[in-house]
């Protein structure tokens, strides 16, 4: 793996434990909903999910 492809990994890691963190968490702790569901379920699953869009990618363009 090149190099700059594990530094953007390590800065996805970075930036996901910042997002996890509880005080973030705890901003989309609301009673507010979308579609039925709590924000705070929203943003969990929102984020979990951009990251693995983000790290799709980044592997993506490791194998080429």
């Amino acid at each position: 793996m090149k190099k700059r492809h594990e530094q953007k990994l390590i800065l996805l890691s970075f930036g996901l434990f910042i997002l996890f963190s509880a005080p973030m968490i705890l901003l989309f702790n609301s009673e507010k909903g979308l579609f039925g569901f709590p924000m705070i379920y929203i943003y969990i699953f929102g984020v979990w999910m951009l990251s693995i869009i983000i790290s799709f990618v980044i592997f993506k363009k490791y194998d080429e």
